[in-house]
C-alpha cells in the first residue's frame, strides 16, 4: 500500500499482556470445546425438569426423620475437620518456606476430600474419622498456603520499632499476629462455610450427613424431600453469622466429636496390610522381586495404566476444566453488575445476593448430581454446575469490589459505564480472582468423575469399586501431580500480570 508523504504507516493495535492471555485461554477452551462430549442423552430432560421443578415449590420437610440430628452432624464434621485444618494450617505457614512443606501441602490440597474419604475408608471404614480425616487433610494445606501468604504480604512498620534484642516469638505474637489476625479469622470463617458443604457432599458415600438423605431422595425421585434439604441447607449457609459467633467457637468445637455418631474402632492389622500390601503396586506384592517381576514389571504395569487410565482421563480433565474456567469467567462478568451499588438499587441487588448465595452454597457435586439426571453422564452438566457455582463466587467477589471503584462526575451510564468504566478498572483483580480458583475447578473437575463423567475421578472410583488401591494411589497421584503444576503456572501467570497473589484472601 503505498503512504502518503509526510503521514506515517499506521501500526498495528497494541494488546496488553492481559488482552493477550485472555484471548488465549478463550482460544484453548474454543478448542477443547471442539473434543468435547456435551451430548443430551436422556430421552425426556423437560418431563424430569419439570418434576424437579415441582418439587422445589413443594417441599416436604416431614419426610426425612430426625432432620435435626442431620443438621448437627453435618455441622460436626465441618467443625472438627476445620478446626483440625485450621491449626495444622498454621503450624505448617510457619514453615512454608521450606520447599518440602510447601510442595507437601500442595499435593495434599490438590487431592479433593471424597478421594481422602474413600481412601480412608479403605482402612477406617465408615468411621467418623473418614470424615473428619477428609476434611481436614486437604484443609491444612490449603489454610497453610493462605496463612503464608497473609504473613509474608502483611505491612508491618511496627517491627521496625522494636527494641533490638526481641525474640522471634515475641515478636510474632505481639507485632505479625495481631496485624493479619482479621485476615486469618475472615478466611477460616470462609474455609468453614467450604467445610460445610464439604461435610454435605461427604454424605454421597455413606457418611451421615445432608448429602446422604439427599442423594437418597434424587436417586428415589422425591424431589420434594430433596428440596427441603437444599433449603436448610441454604438456610445454614446464610445464618451462619448469627450462630457462629467468634465467642461461642470454642464451645462448638468441643460438643462437636460427640455429634458424630458411632462407628467401627480403628484396626491395626487394617492399617498395616493397607500400607503393606494393598497400595503396593501390584508386581511388587508376594515375593515379585524374588520372582524376576522387578522393575520392568512395574514399569509394564506403570505403563499400561498411564496409557490405557490416567492419560485419557487428564485429557478429559484438562478439556472440561479449560471450558469450566472461561464460562466461569463469562458467567462472573456478566453477574457482578447484580449485587453491584454503580448499576442496580437495593431491590435488585437484594435478589441478586441471593441467586448468588444459592448458587455458591450449592456445591459443584450436588449441582452436577441434579443437572445428569436431566441430561444424563456428558460434560455438559460439569460444565453447567462448575461454571454456575464458581461464576456465582468470583461475581459476587468482583461485585464488592466493583463498588470501591470512584467514577468521574462525567462517567457515562448504563451498558457504556459497564464496557468502558467498570470492567476495565476490575478486570484485572477479576484475572487475578478467576486464575486463583484455576487448580479449585481442576480439582472439583476429576471429582466429577465419580457420578460418571469420563474424567480422572471416574477411574479412580472404578479402581477402588474393583479394591486395586495401588491402581487408585497412581491414578490419584497423577491426578495431585496435575494440580499442583496448574497451581504453580496459575501463580507464574498472576505473577508476570502483576495481578494481585492475595485473591485467595478475598
Amino acid at each position: 500500500m503505498a503512504t502518503v508523504p509526510g503521514i506515517s504507516a499506521p501500526t498495528a493495535p497494541r494488546y496488553s499482556p492481559v488482552v493477550k492471555t485472555s484471548a488465549a485461554f478463550v482460544a484453548v477452551a474454543a478448542g477443547c470445546l471442539l473434543f468435547a462430549d456435551i451430548s443430551i442423552t436422556t430421552l425426556d430432560p423437560w418431563s424430569e425438569m419439570k418434576r424437579i421443578a415441582w418439587g422445589a415449590v413443594t417441599p416436604d420437610f416431614g419426610a426425612v426423620a430426625g432432620l435435626g440430628m442431620v443438621v448437627l452432624q453435618t455441622i460436626a464434621f465441618a467443625l472438627c475437620g476445620v478446626a483440625l485444618g485450621a491449626v495444622g494450617g498454621f503450624l505448617l505457614s510457619q514453615v512454608f518456606h521450606l520447599g518440602a512443606v510447601r510442595w507437601t501441602c500442595a499435593s495434599v490440597r490438590a487431592i479433593h476430600e471424597l478421594f481422602w474419604a474413600l481412601i480412608f475408608m479403605q482402612v477406617l471404614g465408615l468411621s467418623p474419622l473418614t470424615g473428619v480425616l477428609a476434611i481436614a487433610i486437604p484443609y491444612a494445606g490449603i489454610c497453610a498456603k493462605v496463612y503464608a501468604e497473609t504473613l509474608e504480604e502483611a505491612h508491618l512498620p511496627a517491627l521496625r520499632s522494636l527494641p533490638s534484642g526481641t525474640g522471634i516469638v515475641s515478636a510474632f505474637f505481639f507485632v505479625r499476629l495481631p496485624d493479619v489476625w482479621v485476615h486469618i479469622k475472615n478466611y477460616t470463617s470462609y474455609r468453614f462455610e467450604c467445610g460445610l458443604r464439604s461435610s454435605a457432599v461427604l454424605g454421597f458415600i455413606g457418611l451421615p450427613t445432608l448429602g446422604f438423605y439427599l442423594e437418597t431422595a434424587f436417586s428415589e425421585g422425591n424431589y420434594s424431600e430433596a428440596a427441603a434439604l437444599m433449603i436448610i441447607f441454604y438456610l445454614l449457609i446464610a445464618t451462619l453469622r448469627y450462630w457462629m459467633r467468634p465467642k461461642l467457637v470454642g464451645l462448638y468445637v468441643l460438643i462437636a466429636p460427640f455429634l458424630l455418631g458411632g462407628g467401627a474402632a480403628i484396626d491395626m492389622s487394617n492399617i498395616v496390610r493397607f500400607l503393606t500390601v494393598d497400595v503396593v503396586p501390584a508386581p511388587l506384592r508376594g515375593g515379585g522381586l524374588l520372582e524376576g517381576r522387578t522393575w520392568s514389571g512395574l514399569g509394564d504395569w506403570a505403563g499400561t495404566l498411564l496409557i490405557d487410565q490416567a492419560l485419557p482421563g487428564m485429557v478429559a480433565t484438562i478439556l472440561l476444566t479449560q471450558i469450566a474456567l472461561v464460562a466461569t469467567g463469562v458467567l462472573a462478568l456478566a453477574l457482578f453488575p447484580l449485587v453491584s451499588k454503580k448499576f442496580f438499587g437495593p431491590v435488585t441487588r437484594t435478589v441478586g445476593h441471593v441467586f448468588l448465595v444459592v448458587m455458591r452454597s450449592t456445591p459443584e457435586f450436588i449441582l452436577a448430581y441434579i443437572f445428569l439426571q436431566l441430561w444424563g453422564p456428558s460434560m455438559l452438566p460439569a460444565i453447567v454446575a462448575l461454571s454456575l457455582h464458581n461464576g456465582a463466587i468470583i461475581g459476587h467477589l468482583v461485585g464488592r469490589f466493583s463498588d470501591e471503584v470512584r467514577l468521574r462526575p462525567d462517567s457515562p451510564r448504563g451498558i457504556n459505564l459497564y464496557g468502558f468504566e467498570i470492567v476495565p478498572r476490575v478486570y484485572g483483580q477479576f484475572l487475578a480472582f478467576l486464575f486463583y480458583r484455576w487448580e479449585v475447578i481442576m480439582r472439583e473437575t476429576a471429582i466429577l468423575g465419580i457420578l460418571g463423567i469420563a474424567t480422572l475421578g471416574f477411574f479412580v472410583d472404578s479402581a477402588l469399586a474393583d479394591i486395586r488401591l495401588d491402581r487408585a494411589i497412581f491414578l490419584i497421584a497423577v491426578m495431585a501431580a496435575f494440580n499442583v503444576a496448574v497451581d504453580a503456572l496459575s501463580r507464574q501467570i498472576r505473577n508476570r500480570l502483576r495481578l494481585s497473589t492475595r485473591a485467595g484472601q478475598a
